[in-house]
């Protein structure tokens, strides 16, 4: 991992455990005073009002929390005790809670059972049964050093833009890894069913765009991507493929190739189960873009993979990769784990999870923490998932009515926190042993993830904090505008001096000037993400800001229990 500034891995929790963020979390403090030895225009306050002021943004509901790392004291404070939607901010909350009940090097084990005996041939008198274990990934992003690879445009938010990327590894290779192992055991043949156990927990909507439905079992998101190609030259039909390439789903692709520099556009479309059109108009010479089409069944999807993997690799399946998943009579889940296994894919450590979920802002992975905590109690429901989380949460610090969930992701209509929330929370995992975990999981200003492009290639600030995004926006039926519910940042910032400071920023309900001939929505939302990425700016530039100040009556010891914040 890079460095975030001059924080090697694991600084940052040294730096801040111990640290006495109480003051801040659970007073209001104070902002740069009057005895400031600088000029008005100067002081942090005023250039961080500016940035607010924005022609656009000035009547927008601003929150913000600033504060100084060491001495616990509040920097600047604008409504940091209401609450604001936190959009993909709300993945810190999921994220920290995940890693504080699995831990950093927890790791999904999927067993491949059987359930009948092999004979001396190889062969299988009975059923294989795929076990989910809500692993992520599934090897499907592992990177040939054992971490897992992601894109900063997500493949999974392919259905609302053109400039997605798929990673390099095989989505399969979760899969193929079972499939090769079971052969390397003897494995030869399989006269009965292949049956996926999808059971862990009950499946349920995700929140925020990308897939819709979380499920236990996961193979590349359970999308197929669909990667077109234009033809050599104008009126030549375009290229399209399909990953995986499964029989699973049948494809109708009408791709025209159009004259270089020419709009492009592409469209996937639903048209049977298991079958769908892709249509468009594709410019001669550019490159291939990306869309998806989400599979409605995952455990079918899965069994079909299986089946498929386990051909190739010279098992003779009898069962058919066009059936459905069938899982009744099945034992109970707990006998079927007993079963013999042929075959186990087991997947990273945990710790690589986060970074997916949080530099991308993963919405699908996300959406499933809360059920992972509610399966390792053997619960089965996103709402006891999410009393789990709750319960985790406030051991951490984060205050009752400070904070609302119905998801993991940040797309909820009851997703609200406030700023002292988040930053109690991001306290409370600097000062865990498994905090250099949670930290480098973050997004780099001007570097990587869904930071990447908030400031300019040339910022000082670019790499200087580590911090979580999210965004939420809908349409104004009226005038068909835009309203922006809310373009949030919170994570840990390093200034030029070398101070360091935890820092929350939400804007909320502001209607942009979008979409417009000439004005996106993404360029309208990149306008307000560029917003945070200026009061990070001038956070980091601090060699002329004078010391935070702080009354008596508000420097308060710090408490024996843990910040509850307000």
């Amino acid at each position: 991992m890079r460095a975030l500034g001059r924080y090697g891995d694991g600084a940052m929790r040294a730096m801040l455990a111990g640290v006495a963020l109480a003051a801040a979390i659970g007073g209001q403090g104070v902002v740069w005073g009057q005895d400031s030895p600088t000029d008005s225009p100067a002081t942090l306050a005023a250039r961080l009002e500016a940035v607010m002021a924005t022609k656009g943004f000035e009547h927008a509901h601003w929150g913000l929390l600033v504060v100084d790392a060491k001495s616990g004291k509040s920097v600047y404070e604008r409504d940091a005790d209401q609450l604001f939607a936190p959009a993909s901010v709300t993945k810190l909350f999921s994220t920290a809670a995940a890693l504080a009940e699995l831990g950093a090097d927890y790791r999904f084990h999927t067993p491949l059972a059987r359930r009948g005996t092999i004979d001396k041939d190889g062969v299988l008198h009975g059923d294989l049964i795929l076990i989910a274990s809500g692993d992520l990934c599934m090897g499907g992003r592992t990177g040939p050093d054992g971490s897992l690879v992601f894109q900063d445009d997500d493949h999974t938010y392919a259905g609302g833009n053109l400039y997605s990327k798929i990673t390099a590894p095989d989505p399969l290779a979760g899969l193929d890894h079972l499939a090769r192992e079971a052969y390397a055991g003897g494995l030869r043949e399989v006269t009965g069913d292949v049956v996926v156990d999808d059971r862990l927990f009950e499946a349920a909507p995700a929140t925020g765009s990308g897939p819709r439905f979380v499920s236990p079992i996961l193979i590349n998101d359970n999308v197929v991507d669909v990667i077109a190609r234009p033809g050599s030259r104008a009126g030549d039909q375009g290229v399209v493929e399909i990953r995986p390439a499964t029989t699973y789903v049948a494809v109708d692709a009408q791709v025209e190739t159009t004259p270089a520099g020419s709009r492009p556009g592409l469209v996937v479309v639903p048209v049977a189960p298991r079958r769908f059109l892709v249509k468009g108009r594709l410019p001669a010479g550019s490159g291939p873009i990306v869309k998806i089409h989400e599979v409605d069944d995952p455990p079918s999807f899965a069994r079909a993979l299986l089946i498929e993997a386990l051909r190739r690799r010279g098992v003779r399946v009898v069962a058919s990769p066009l059936a459905a998943n069938h899982r009744t009579g099945l034992p109970e889940r707990a006998d079927a784990l007993k079963l013999p296994k042929v075959a186990e894919y087991v997947s990273p450590p945990f710790r690589e999870n986060l970074r997916v979920i949080l530099k991308v802002s993963h919405n699908l992975h996300a959406s499933t923490l809360p059920l992972l905590l509610a399966a390792k109690h053997d619960e089965h429901t996103l709402s006891q998932g999410l009393r789990r989380q709750g319960a985790i949460l406030a051991r951490l610090g984060v205050a009752p009515g400070t904070a609302s969930f119905a998801g993991g992701a940040g797309g909820a209509r009851a997703d609200m926190a406030t700023p002292r929330a988040a930053v109690a929370l991001l306290h409370a995992m600097a000062a865990r042993p498994d905090a250099s975990a949670y930290e480098t999981a973050l997004p780099i200003l001007g570097r990587d993830g869904t930071l990447a492009k908030a400031v300019p290639s040339d910022s000082p600030a670019r790499g200087h904090a580590h911090a979580k995004t999210g965004t939420f926006f809908v349409e104004n039926e009226l005038d068909g505008k835009i309203v922006l519910t809310s373009k949030a940042l919170a994570g840990y910032l390093e200034t030029a001096s070398g101070r360091n400071l935890v820092v929350a920023a939400f804007i909320n309900n502001v209607e942009l000037d979008a979409p417009t001939p000439q004005r996106s929505v993404s360029q309208a939302t990149a306008q307000a993400g560029r917003l945070l990425g200026r009061i990070c700016e001038v956070l980091y530039d601090d060699a002329h800001q004078p010391p935070s100040q702080t009354t008596p009556a508000q420097a308060k010891p710090a408490p024996a229990t843990a910040p509850t914040g307000r």
